[in-house]
């Protein structure tokens, strides 16, 4: 981002690349350089994305790494996984395992605590997810698994999945009693949620922090039957000020790590050998936890072509333009940092009505144009993912919001209007496209 002193600014284009064969790719960089569309500052040196080797790490024995190269699926989860969850995510798609799912499984089978650290789209969710089928009895109604969120939109994503795999089998020969997956996010009808929870608790519950916590400080439901307890974009939910203290509490004084498994996921965690250190030291994981770190080294997938654009600031919006106009995206993601503190005191517009104005009255294209950021209310927010997920051409003008963990279909190209803060969130948003 540019210095107050320097009239210049930064326009990062993020594009997924037409061709199949990701090793065909090139990036318009030099890997030396590759990160010098954000910053010149010091948060964005390469250590913050690069890994070259991992000692916290578990490998796998080479035969047990051979075996599992040749796998299915299927042929890895079939002593631990019901039959008919196996064959809902065949349905769904998923017969070959991810580099994640490949490493992570045995591991999460055999009762450890694991952090899965791998680049987005790289198929934790479902890692995570058949580890919880692996362990809880639908026939048992208490709260047996508990999945923490850090928002209402990716929660309602892994809701989503939870309850596909957890379809009733639609043979009536085979008797399965189905799984109860609930939903427990801000924004949602918390006294609704309070008379099921009492009446039928349900097997899995999908939470966000905030709701999570005050159903807990109400003694509304307890932990007590809890197995599996995973936290989702755990490196975000630890640097948010207003979820730190509320997780924390979760791990520590709600549970203990000895009666249960739990999982961590994320695709950056920074300084992640001081993580695993806090995680054994702090109690929020056993001492035997397992590193899963995928691809080290590649922290996006190799299919993305990186480029940026200096320009004045008062050229950003002209350029957008040209861009947009130039490369003719089948959809894509704008992203605009969120308003400061000053400028709303100021009485500025924010930068996503300034830049949605604009894009309204000057693009002439065909891509629908929809916005999405933190301070809309929760209704407002999910009509505007509900559009994206309908198919069809749209530009996505977002915050941050969108760059955390939500899986959005046909994005072809991402925008950094506003160059992320750190090197991280720059991940995060360039992994959209995936």
């Amino acid at each position: 981002m540019a210095s107050s002193t320097s009239a210049t600014v930064l326009l990062s284009l993020t594009i997924t690349a037409p061709s199949p064969e990701p090793t065909t790719c090139r990036c318009l960089l030099q890997p030396r350089n590759r990160y010098l569309n954000l910053s010149s500052s010091a948060n964005y040196s390469n250590k913050a994305l690069f890994s070259s080797y991992n000692s916290n790490s578990f490998p796998l024995s080479k035969e047990l790494e051979t075996n599992c190269n040749s796998l299915t699926l299927r042929e890895i989860c079939q002593d631990h996984v019901p039959d008919h969850v196996l064959g809902r995510m065949e349905e769904l798609g998923h017969v070959m395992p991810t580099d994640v799912q490949r490493e992570a499984l045995p591991v999460l089978f055999s009762g450890n605590d694991c952090i899965l650290h791998a680049q987005t789209g790289s198929g934790k969710t479902l890692t995570y997810l058949l580890l919880i089928y692996s362990v809880i009895n639908p026939k048992r109604s208490a709260v047996q698994a508990l999945i923490v969120v850090p928002t209402r939109e990716l929660g309602m994503q892994v809701t989503k999945v939870a309850r596909m795999l957890a379809a009733k089998p639609m043979d009536p020969e085979v008797e399965q009693k189905s799984y109860t997956v609930m939903a427990l996010l801000d924004g949602g009808m918390l006294r609704r949620h309070k008379s099921w929870l009492k009446a039928e608790p349900p097997n899995i519950v999908v939470a966000t922090i905030g709701s999570l916590s005050q159903m807990l400080e109400k003694q509304i439901f307890k932990l007590d039957s809890m197995r599996i307890l995973v936290v989702d974009e755990v490196d975000f939910i630890f640097n948010s000020s207003k979820q730190v203290s509320s997780i924390r509490k979760l791990l520590t004084s709600y549970s203990s790590c000895n009666n249960r498994q739990t999982v961590f996921a994320s695709a950056s965690i920074p300084q992640h050998r001081r993580f695993l250190h806090d995680c054994i030291q702090q109690k929020w994981t056993k001492g035997d936890v397992v590193h899963v770190h995928v691809n080290p080294v590649k922290p996006m997938p190799s299919c993305l072509l990186h480029r940026f654009v200096i320009c004045g600031r008062k050229e950003k919006h002209r350029l957008l333009l040209s861009l947009l106009q130039s490369d003719l995206p089948e959809s894509g993601i704008i992203f605009v940092n969120e308003q400061s503190e000053k400028s709303k005191k100021a009485g500025k517009a924010p930068s996503t009505t300034l830049l949605i104005d604009f894009l309204k009255a000057s693009y002439g294209g065909s891509l629908e144009i929809i916005l999405l950021e933190d301070n809309m209310n929760f209704n407002s927010r999910a009509a505007s993912l509900s559009e994206v997920r309908q198919g069809g051409g749209h530009l996505l003008v977002s915050t941050d919001i969108a760059a955390r963990g939500i899986d959005l279909p046909e994005i072809t190209h991402i925008y950094n209007f506003d160059l992320p803060k750190t090197a991280i969130d720059y991940l995060h948003r360039a992994g959209r496209t995936d």
